[in-house]
């Protein structure tokens, strides 16, 4: 199943983000169910949420992962959304 996850920054959060970016990545990538992956940019490229394209066997899995995140773990996010998701192209 893949799964969206959409995360929102809290304002005034960039710092926290840049922080814990090093331990964000490595999760991202020791993690086999990351398909895509990238922050959100605003229109002075600074970064302010994330969306993270995974595939899991179900939306109980999905907020597992998205709970472990260390940007999560750093209470970085206002919103976070999980959708399921249907690739069409790419």
């Amino acid at each position: 199943m893949l799964i969206a996850l959409i995360c929102t920054d809290k304002p005034d959060h960039l710092d926290t983000r840049k922080a814990n970016r090093d331990a964000h990545v490595a999760y991202l990538k020791a993690s086999e169910c990351v398909k895509q992956a990238g922050p959100f940019l605003d229109s002075g490229g600074d970064m302010y949420g994330s969306l993270i394209v995974l595939d899991l066997p179900d939306m109980d899995a999905a907020h597992a992962w998205a709970a472990a995140d260390p940007y999560a773990q750093a209470g970085l996010f206002s919103e976070v959304r999980l959708e399921q998701w249907n690739k069409v192209i790419g």
